[in-house]
């Protein structure tokens, strides 16, 4: 398996205490990547959509690898200035 069969699914943060991290890619909420407010987050999976992903009620996506990437480096996910 290589990241290109991961999926991808954003949310709200308000929901991210809802997530097994047993059942995706990220370890823990110390390890996932928030969007410039700090409002969204993103967790990847692979295969079927995990349990703890279906019942999120903000859930944008399933988003394929060259999706995530697009989006993650648009202006509400990455501040060029950041660490200047």
């Amino acid at each position: 398996m290589s990241k290109y069969d991961n999926k991808y699914i954003i949310f709200d943060v308000t929901e991210l205490s809802t997530i097994d991290f047993d059942q995706v890619l990220e370890t823990s909420i110390d390890t996932i990547t928030y969007n410039v407010d700090e409002t969204q987050t993103v967790v990847k999976y692979l295969g079927d959509m995990p349990s703890s992903v279906q019942a999120l009620t903000t859930k944008e996506g399933p988003y394929t690898y060259s999706e995530i990437q697009n989006i993650l480096t648009g202006w509400v996910w990455f501040d060029p200035n950041e660490g200047v």
